[in-house]
């Protein structure tokens, strides 16, 4: 075989490979039993502001995935609230994996970008601390185009999580997604839903 045929072919290869590590799967989770407990965890956007109780996407995940998804959210919170709740709610439902999904107050309230993420990656650490799975939900920065705000990937990069980091940013450009200007529909949550569903998979957590 031509030699300059072969070196190009394994330049190519060499290519693709890193391409693909690049762009790689994210970082894995530990299978999920049927009983484990999952707990959404996170303000309006996790108790589902703008539409039914079923119909948020801690319900519909649940219906997905065939698993109990608790709904912890409070409306309003901010990282600092979430903080300090974050370790009563640990002890009320020991799961085995918390879906993060906070930051969106800060953001609306000017908070600086640096004392949320310190705060989001004190939560992640407390839910690692205690053996406890984490998948963090990227939240996007208000405006008329809003885009995820950047610590979140930081986030997951330093400390190795799981992030869904896109489909929030899309629900919140499209009105027929959305029941006010912050706030998804139930159309939007089942995406929402879906989303985290098929993170879920790619990481091997169901």
């Amino acid at each position: 075989m031509n030699p300059l045929l072969l070196r190009t072919g394994f330049l190519l290869v060499a290519a693709a490979l890193l391409l693909a590590a690049c762009g790689g799967r994210p970082p894995a989770l530990p299978r999920l039993a049927p009983d484990d407990v999952i707990v959404a965890f996170g303000d309006s956007l996790t108790f589902g502001t703008g539409a039914q109780p079923a119909e948020s996407y801690p319900a519909v995940l649940g219906e997905l995935i065939g698993r109990e998804v608790i709904a912890a959210g409070v409306p309003g919170e901010v990282t600092a609230q979430g903080m300090q709740r974050l370790p009563q709610v640990l002890d009320r439902y020991r799961p085995r994996l918390v879906l993060l999904c906070l930051g969106g107050n800060d953001l609306l309230r000017k908070v600086e970008p640096q004392s949320i993420e310190a705060n989001l990656r004190t939560m992640v650490r407390t839910l690692r601390d205690r053996g406890i799975a984490v998948v963090l939900i990227g939240v996007p920065k208000p405006s008329l185009l809003p885009s995820t705000a950047g610590f979140y990937a930081t986030i997951a990069e330093d400390l190795q999580v799981p992030l869904e980091d896109e489909v929030l940013e899309d629900i919140l450009t499209k009105n027929e997604y959305k029941s006010d200007p912050i706030h998804p529909n139930a159309a939007g949550y089942r995406r929402m839903a879906e989303a985290v569903a098929k993170l879920l998979r790619e990481t091997g957590a169901i």
